[in-house]
């Protein structure tokens, strides 16, 4: 049985200005794995590692105001801490908001992502 869900986020993909930092940046930070399509393209794997859950597309135009993609983190601050030795920017926070806490973070590429935790 598939693990899709109809009317659920299934794929999220981020334009890269630079594949290879972008995937040692999210491997570093989060514990990332990628399937790799040639240097065209990169598939972020699910944590079980039996599908896709994204993608880092090179090809793509890196540009603001799109969606905003929500990680969890069971610690907040080791996440924050793990962001930065990893070379990304904090943007935002940590900051309180009702139900926990979260910060806002931009990979090298300069796409910006949220991270949140249960107060």
């Amino acid at each position: 049985m598939s693990d899709q869900r109809h009317h659920a986020i299934d794929y999220v993909e981020l334009p890269v200005t630079d594949l290879e930092e972008t995937k040692r940046f999210y491997t570093e930070a989060f514990g990332w794995r990628f399937n790799d399509y040639g240097g065209a393209y990169a598939g972020i794997r699910s944590p079980d590692g039996t599908s896709e859950v994204g993608g880092l597309n090179p090809g793509g135009e890196v540009r603001g105001g799109g969606p905003l993609v929500l990680l969890y983190s069971e610690d907040l601050d080791r996440t924050v801490e793990a962001v930065e030795r990893a070379g990304g920017r904090v943007l935002q926070g940590p900051y309180d908001f009702p139900g926990g806490r979260r910060f806002h973070f931009a990979d090298p590429s300069g796409n910006e992502l949220g991270v949140f935790a249960d107060s």
